[in-house]
């Protein structure tokens, strides 16, 4: 007598709500249809008894692709006062960095306006570290209304980690740019690629390779994951590159961008910085009130330079921070309601060398 083979019933209801999934997402017509044949050769495994880890690897590849942005996109506001307000919100002075930022806007809107496709050369912010660089970013995609999303290429060592690594290995995944864009929900996000000037010297060549075609609007729209193994329009996206310098950047590379010098900031700039910004901030976070602590003109010059110069405002971020936590431990203690720094007392709040 014929023998029928076992089918196993569990996996074939798993594959028929995978296939209801597929039917009911939101996907490119050639994409679903990809999905639906992964989907037939399962439904064969699963009449034959055939459950494999083949179920496994299709349904994480599945709910990889309906959860990417393929038609999400946010509405853009190109308001450059408002675009104006929010950076002086958060930077001060820069004037010729926010002046080109307001006209990169203005070209944005202008071929927005005229129905051209809504592109601008892509800006390469050049400075030393804690000058704003990346606060920028946050800034054009506040003023946008835009989504903003960061990776980070400081010690980056294989283009895999940008472009993901083929579902032929095991624990396959898709690279940090389709993860990016899967977390922001949006395919038209403000995207920054921080510091690339600082990837891995031995991947060097090939993750520039990849720099060229993510910020060539004639190759972005066609940028293919291996992972994915199908190609997601990156047309949309706003990108912006950091790096300290340019001199590990390859040509290639630069003639995409244009760059934009960040100024080194000036003492007085870092005492305006730190009175108007970052001290109410550190209070705030400190858990302390507006007031709690005053602090003589004469004693900024020790705050802002401790050690000597320093181009960006981050040591003064940590001293302010410092002294903020040591006022809060003393309120705590009951020492003190309101607290005075003079010359007679600073250097209990500030560190010793």
């Amino acid at each position: 007598m014929d023998i029928k083979p076992a089918v196993d019933t569990d996996l074939f209801e798993e594959v028929e709500l995978l296939k209801k999934k597929v039917s009911s997402g939101l996907l490119p017509d050639d994409l679903k249809d990809k999905a639906f044949r992964m989907i037939k050769r399962l439904q064969r495994m699963a009449k034959f008894g055939g459950y494999s880890s083949e179920y496994e690897k299709v349904n994480h590849y599945i709910n990889w692709i309906l959860k990417l942005p393929w038609f999400e996109e946010t509405e853009d506001v190109l308001d450059l006062d408002r675009a104006l307000e929010i950076m002086n919100q958060n930077h001060y002075g820069m004037n010729d960095v926010k002046e080109r930022i307001l006209e990169y806007l203005s070209v944005l809107k202008l071929r927005k306006d005229k129905g051209g496709v809504s592109d601008a050369p892509i800006l390469c912010l050049v400075g030393l570290v804690g000058t704003g660089k990346t606060t920028f970013g946050f800034s054009l995609a506040e003023a946008m209304g835009r989504k903003f999303i960061r990776i980070p290429f400081g010690g980056l060592g294989s283009l895999l980690d940008l472009r993901g690594q083929s579902r032929a290995h095991p624990d396959s995944q898709p690279g940090q740019i389709i993860k990016a864009l899967r977390r922001c929900g949006s395919k038209n996000p403000v995207f920054m690629l921080d510091e690339i000037d600082r990837v891995d010297e031995n991947a060097r060549a090939n993750i520039m390779g990849v720099l060229v075609e993510l910020l060539d609007p004639e190759q972005n729209q066609f940028f293919t994951d291996y992972y994915l193994d199908y190609p997601f329009d990156l047309s949309k996206v706003l990108f912006l590159a950091t790096c300290n310098n340019t001199g590990n950047i390859a040509t290639a590379v630069l003639d995409r961008m244009e760059v934009i010098q960040m100024p080194s900031y000036t003492d007085e700039e870092k005492t305006v910085i730190a009175k108007e910004y970052i001290l109410p901030k550190a209070l705030k976070e400190a858990g302390l009130e507006e007031g709690t602590l005053a602090i003589d003109d004469d004693l900024w010059p020790l705050i802002v330079r401790p050690l000597g110069f320093d181009a960006g405002m981050r040591s003064l971020e940590r001293n302010i921070q410092r002294i903020s936590r040591k006022v809060a431990k003393m309120f705590v203690l009951g020492k003190e309601k309101h607290f005075h720094l003079r010359k007679d007392n600073i250097k209990e709040f500030l560190p010793s060398y």
